[in-house]
């Protein structure tokens, strides 16, 4: 039954590209749980590429089974084991090789301190204690010493995901990455200063939609995939 010609785009459905054809659709994917020592006690060095945990593979393969009915054109992921293997979980729904993209990587946090030691002993336990005091309520990178810093951290992100946009117009894609690049990158298309505006979960969804000179968030840190018969398999 014919409900006659579409109506053209409104002003709103342009701005934040609804009923728009033609646009890209970045599914932004966090990684699963990882296993990781504690951060506090443990040497810097652990906490750079740890893998999933049991719960993370999970809910990699909860996600994966999520988009295994959708048409997925590509997958990208970070080079660290716990977003690769995310990533991986997707793409095999759907006959796709994961593309590493090295600017996908996270924040380096203390990347400059030796990697055997522990920040706690390299810093002193009083100046690390303030330093997580200082981002409980700035919520910066830049708080932290021996780090990458806010600027370039959100150049390097920002700039690898228009890459993906400029090479896949009009496909849904998959990004699956972590915490602070997703904030990094919705951060910037919708205006927010922080470097952490939320804390997106383990395996969580965030939808960016791109077209026309625009990008528009359509959706933010969706669990339900891990809403499940057998329970909640939420983690941050």
């Amino acid at each position: 039954m014919s409900h006659g010609p579409a109506r053209p785009p409104l002003i709103f459905d342009r701005a934040f590209l609804t009923g728009i054809e033609g646009i890209t659709e970045l599914i932004f994917v966090r990684h699963g749980e990882q296993h990781i020592p504690d951060p506090r006690s443990g040497p810097v060095g652990d906490t750079f590429d740890p893998p999933l945990s049991e719960r993370g593979q999970l809910q990699a393969r909860l996600v994966g089974e999520r988009f295994s009915t959708h048409k997925i054109d590509a997958v990208y992921t970070s080079p660290l084991r716990r977003a690769l293997d995310t990533g991986a979980a997707i793409a095999r729904h759907h006959r796709l090789e994961p593309r590493v993209m090295n600017d996908l990587r996270e924040i380096e946090i203390f990347r400059d301190v030796p990697p055997e030691k522990p920040a706690a002993e390299f810093l002193g336990a009083s100046l690390l204690a303030g330093l997580r005091e200082r981002m409980l309520t700035e919520k910066k990178w830049d708080v932290y010493p021996y780090s990458e810093s806010s600027f370039d951290f959100r150049k390097r992100t920002v700039n690898a995901i228009e890459a993906i946009l400029a090479e896949n117009e009009g496909n849904r894609v998959v990004v699956a990455c972590h915490g602070g690049v997703i904030n990094a990158y919705v951060a910037h298309i919708i205006g927010v200063a922080h470097d952490m505006f939320f804390r997106p979960a383990h395996t969580s969804v965030s939808i960016v939609a791109a077209g026309h000179g625009v990008r528009a968030l359509h959706s933010l840190n969706d669990v339900h995939h891990l809403q499940t018969p057998e329970g909640s398999f939420v983690s941050h």
